[in-house]
């Protein structure tokens, strides 16, 4: 079981992964934005980051950018809806910060679990 932060200014998002990926058999941490996530990652340091983008406080590709320099081998996930200008508008810059992999909003379930299973080394079980 793998320690996870999943980071989201959208409640319902949060939710929606916390419960997808508790029922994948994950110990799984939520916050509403980036500023939470750094105090609750500095406190758990969990096995994999999963973050939105585009979120108040502190955005995704600014927490990117720290965890990756203070932690060079955290696996991250970033996820985006893209707000007005769309995904493909943050999804590379953050692949260029050091994101393992990036998906658009609205995730497609299957996909996105089988990216959580092999960042983390695990066997197939989705």
């Amino acid at each position: 079981m793998a320690k996870i932060l999943v980071l989201d200014d959208e409640p319902s998002i949060l939710l929606m992964l916390k419960k997808m990926l508790e029922k994948a058999g994950h110990d799984v941490n939520i916050a509403l934005n980036g500023k939470i996530g750094m105090e609750l990652f500095d406190k758990d340091k969990p096995d994999l980051l999963i973050t939105d983008l585009i979120m108040p406080e502190k955005e995704g590709l600014e927490t990117i950018f720290e965890l990756r320099r203070k932690y060079p081998d955290l696996k991250i996930i970033a996820i985006s809806g893209g707000g007005r200008i769309g995904s493909d508008g943050y999804l590379p810059g953050a692949k260029l910060l050091g994101a393992n992999a990036v998906f658009p909003k609205p995730l497609i379930p299957k996909e996105f679990l089988k990216a959580v299973s092999d960042l983390l080394g695990e066997e197939k079980k989705v």
